[in-house]
């Protein structure tokens, strides 16, 4: 059995993976993570995911707390993320994070940090939406240039980010599949008048409400006709099991010694 940590484990993320967790013969937790000041610390992780007791209580990351693990799950914020590579490296754990909101200094440090340990890193763990990635790939290479796209995204209210990690992945592939960057692309609104002549461009509209686990619809608008590639998740559980596959991979990495940054393309041979 691999043993594995969660970072970020009294999140909604955390509590979906560990619940997933305590009947996977593949994996063995051996410890969980918050930020240092949770009202949760020293609590079960167990009783804290709505399973059962563990007797594992969720701890704040020390320089020593991956001795004994291979894997660390991280679903948390961009700092706590970057505050983890340092004993991931250390001690030569592999890292799956969902962490999103990552700005370029973050990406390049742990770009850095998967010379030494295997990284992967996803906005989306989600079998489907993945296939959904790949479709919407597939689908603006097959479409007459002149298609207009726009991404709308819908999540609960407490999510801090937006657009949201998947979403901005949605408009990469979408700006990469034109030989085009999503910088020179994207736009986070529509408001006034704009010239007609303007340069294509990828539009985001995010909302926050309730609590939408999470939703993503890409359209291509041509002439005469539209279509719209939707994603809609009804539970976590989902993307806690493509969280579960993604750390086997890396565990897999690590046993025969590889580095090196990876997606969710190759966990699912899709690369």
């Amino acid at each position: 059995m691999t043993a594995i940590a969660i970072n970020g484990a009294t999140g909604r993320m955390g509590r979906s993976i560990t619940a997933l967790l305590v009947d996977d013969s593949r994996f063995q937790l051996k410890c969980a993570f918050t930020h240092q000041n949770s009202a949760e610390l020293g609590c079960d992780v167990g009783l804290i995911a709505g399973t059962h007791e563990l007797g594992i209580a969720v701890s704040s990351v020390s320089q020593d707390a991956l001795k004994e693990v291979k894997i660390v799950i991280d679903f948390s914020v961009p700092s706590a993320t970057i505050e983890l590579l340092d004993s991931c490296t250390r001690h030569g754990v592999g890292l799956v994070s969902g962490t999103t909101g990552l700005n370029e200094q973050q990406r390049n440090l742990i770009e850095q940090a998967s010379n030494e340990i295997p990284i992967l890193i996803a906005p989306n763990m989600s079998i489907g939406v993945n296939v959904v990635f790949r479709l919407i790939d597939q689908a603006v290479r097959m479409l007459d240039s002149n298609v207009d796209v726009e991404i709308h995204e819908t999540h609960h209210r407490n999510k801090r980010d937006a657009p949201s990690g998947t979403a901005i992945r949605m408009g990469e592939i979408l700006a990469s599949a034109g030989g085009q960057k999503l910088a020179d692309l994207s736009s986070n609104e529509r408001v006034g008048f704009r010239d007609a002549t303007d340069s294509k461009q990828i539009v985001f509209h995010s909302a926050r409400g309730g609590d939408v686990v999470g939703e993503h619809t890409v359209t291509f608008f041509g002439r005469g006709e539209r279509i719209e590639v939707t994603h809609r998740a009804s539970s976590r559980s989902n993307f806690a099991a493509g969280a579960l596959r993604a750390a086997a991979f890396i565990a897999q990495k690590i046993d025969h010694g590889a580095v090196g940054m990876y997606s969710m393309h190759e966990v699912l041979g899709m690369s």
